[in-house]
C-alpha cells in the first residue's frame, strides 16, 4: 500500500524549508506541516557564513539576496567582542576553511518565510496552522495525525520517513520520550528589539556584537543590527543571577546594559519600544538523532547555547546530511543513518561545545582577547567562529579539545 506522501517534514522553518527543497531535487514529494502561520517571531537571527552554503545547496541563495534590502537583512563579515577595554573583531573572509565568508543578519519572520516560500514555489506542499497531536510508528508505515488549528479539525497521513524540523516544539523528542537532560546549566536568555539610533564612530554594524559583562564574565551581551535602523539585543546568563536583577525582563537588561560602558554607550540613545521576552533552560538533548522511520533535526535534537550562532548552522547542516541519507534509502539504497547522519552531524556540534563549554569557563575570552595570537592560529579560530565546525582540516575543529586546552593555558590572564 502506497503511503500519502514520501516524507512528513514537522515544521517549515530553515530546517524544514531546506530538508524539503533537496528532497524535491532528488524527485520526492514532501509534505510540510507547520503549526504558526508565517511570517512568525523566531530567534537566531545572527546567520553564520556556513550557512550560505546550504543555503546555496538548496536554491535559495538568489532569493535570499534578493529579499535582503526589502527584509532589512543586514550584510554581515565578522563578530566583534569587546570586554571592558579589550576588544577584539573576526573578519569572515579571512578565515582557514574554504567557503563563504559573509552572510546576513536577519529578522527570523522575514528570514524563515522567504525559505518557506521558495520550499513551496519548488513544490513543497506546506500547510500552516497545523498542529502534531500524534506520530503513529507501529504500524507499516509511519503516520502523523494534525489538528488543523483553522477548523479544529482532525487530518491523518501516511508517510515513508518522518523528518522533525519544529526546532524549540520538539515535537518527536515529547511524544516519544526522546528527551534527555542537557549537562549545561540552566540559563536564560533575555531579548528584544530596538531602535538603536546608534552614531558611534566605531560601531561597526556589519558585524554582530559580543559584549562580556565587566564583572561578571559568564555574562554576556548580543547586539545584532539590521539595515533598517533597528537591532536585536539580548542578555545571557544563569537564571540565578538574572533573578537577582529587579525589575519585569525590559528593566534588567536595560539595567545589564547599563554596567557595560561601550555597550551602553551605543545605544544611549536606543527606543526601547518592543517587550523583552525570554527563553529559560534552552539547552536541550535527545537519547538518539533518529530511529525506525524518523529522523531530528536541529533544535528539535540538540540546542547548545546562542553564544556562536551556531543555532541555525547546525540546522542546516542537519538538513543537508538528513535529506542525503532519506534520498538515498528512499531511492532503495542501504543507508546507516548512525555513520551517514548522526555521527557526521555530532561532530560539528561536539565541536561548537568545546568552544561554548570554554566560554563559561572564561578560557576562551583569554583567547579572543589575547593580543599575540598568530594570523593562523586567529584564521583557524576565525573559521570556527564563522561555522565551519566540520572541516576537519582545521586542527582547533579535528582535535578541538586538545587544541583549545593548549591555546588557552599560552593565553591565559595572569
Amino acid at each position: 500500500m502506497s503511503a500519502d506522501h514520501d516524507v512528513v517534514i514537522i515544521g517549515a522553518g530553515p530546517s524544514g524549508a531546506i530538508a524539503a527543497a533537496l528532497l524535491i531535487k532528488r524527485g520526492y514529494h514532501p509534505l510540510v506541516l507547520e503549526r504558526a502561520q508565517f511570517p512568525r517571531f523566531s530567534i537566531g537571527e545572527s546567520l553564520l557564513p556556513q550557512c550560505m552554503e546550504f543555503i546555496e545547496e538548496a536554491g535559495m541563495l538568489d532569493a535570499v539576496r534578493a529579499a535582503a534590502p526589502e527584509c532589512g537583512f543586514q550584510y554581515k563579515d565578522g563578530a566583534a567582542f569587546d570586554w571592558g577595554e579589550l576588544h577584539e573583531s573576526f573578519h569572515f573572509e579571512d578565515k582557514f576553511s574554504p567557503g563563504h565568508g559573509t552572510t546576513y543578519q536577519v529578522r527570523r519572520a522575514e528570514f524563515d518565510k522567504v525559505l518557506a516560500d521558495e520550499a513551496a514555489a519548488a513544490g513543497a506542499d506546506i500547510r500552516y496552522r497545523h498542529e502534531i497531536v500524534d506520530v503513529d510508528f507501529g504500524g507499516d508505515q509511519p503516520r502523523v495525525t494534525a489538528r488543523d488549528l483553522n477548523d479544529d479539525s482532525l487530518h491523518s497521513w501516511t508517510c515513508s520517513f518522518v523528518l522533525d524540523a519544529s526546532g524549540f516544539a520538539r515535537v518527536l523528542p515529547r511524544l516519544l520520550d526522546l528527551d534527555r537532560p542537557s549537562d549545561f546549566p540552566v540559563r536564560q536568555a533575555i531579548f528584544t528589539h530596538v531602535e538603536d539610533r546608534i552614531a558611534s564612530d566605531d560601531f561597526d554594524r556589519d558585524k554582530i556584537l559580543i559584549t562580556v559583562h565587566p564583572d561578571h564574565y559568564h555574562v554576556w551581551f548580543w547586539l545584532i543590527p539590521f539595515s533598517d535602523g533597528r537591532s536585536s539585543l539580548g542578555v545571557v546568563a544563569s537564571q540565578e543571577f538574572l533573578d537577582g536583577v529587579p525589575g519585569e525582563p525590559k528593566d534588567k537588561l536595560r539595567k545589564l546594559v547599563a554596567d557595560c560602558p561601550d555597550l551602553s554607550r551605543h545605544l544611549a540613545q536606543a527606543e526601547y519600544d518592543t517587550p523583552a521576552s525570554h527563553i529559560t533552560g534552552y539547552s536541550a538533548n535527545v537519547k538518539s538523532l533518529w530511529g525506525p522511520g524518523y529522523a531530528l533535526l536541529g533544535n528539535a535534537g540538540e540546542f547548545l547555547d546562542p553564544v556562536f550562532s551556531s543555532g541555525v548552522t547546525v540546522a542546516m547542516k542537519s538538513a543537508s546530511l538528513a535529506a542525503d541519507t532519506l534520498g538515498r534509502q528512499l531511492s532503495g539504497e542501504a543507508v546507516d543513518w548512525q555513520k551517514d547522519f548522526a555521527e557526521p552531524l555530532q561532530q560539528g556540534v561536539d565541536t561548537f561545545r568545546t568552544y561554548v563549554e570554554a566560554w563559561y569557563e572564561g578560557t576562551f575570552q583569554d583567547v579572543i582577547f589575547h593580543e599575540e595570537k598568530p594570523a593562523e592560529i586567529k584564521a583557524q579560530i576565525c573559521s570556527i567562529l564563522a561555522g565551519y565546525a566540520w572541516d576537519t582540516d582545521n586542527p582547533y575543529v579535528r582535535e578541538s579539545r586538545r587544541r583549545l586546552k593548549v591555546l588557552a593555558s599560552v593565553c591565559q590572564r595572569v
